[in-house]
C-alpha cells in the first residue's frame, strides 16, 4: 500500500500535470502559484480525496492551507483520519 503522500503525488502528476514528470514538484510547491490547478482541478482533487481516502471534504475545508500542495494535502488527509477515528468512539 502506498503512503498518503505517494498516492497524492501520483494523482497530481497523472491528472493535474498530465504525466509531465519533468515538472519539478516539491512537497510545498503551491498548486495555485505554479498554475498546476484551477477551479475544475480543485473539484477533481476533492473527488479523488473522498474516493481514495474515504474522507469527507466539507465546504469549510476548501482553503489553500488544506489543498494547495502535496504536503498540505497529506496533512489534511491525516487530520481527517484522526477526526474520523475520534467520531467513532
Amino acid at each position: 500500500m502506498e503512503s498518503i503522500e505517494a498516492e497524492v503525488r501520483r494523482y497530481v502528476v497523472e491528472h493535474l500535470l498530465f504525466g509531465r514528470g519533468e515538472v519539478e514538484l516539491g512537497g510545498d510547491t503551491s498548486f495555485l502559484e505554479s498554475g498546476i490547478i484551477d477551479s475544475t482541478g480543485v473539484l477533481e482533487l476533492v473527488q479523488f480525496l473522498e474516493e481514495t481516502f474515504q474522507v469527507k471534504v466539507e465546504d469549510e475545508d476548501l482553503i489553500p492551507a488544506n489543498l494547495d500542495s502535496i504536503s498540505a494535502l497529506t496533512r489534511f488527509v491525516k487530520n481527517k483520519y484522526g477526526d474520523s477515528s475520534k467520531n467513532r468512539n
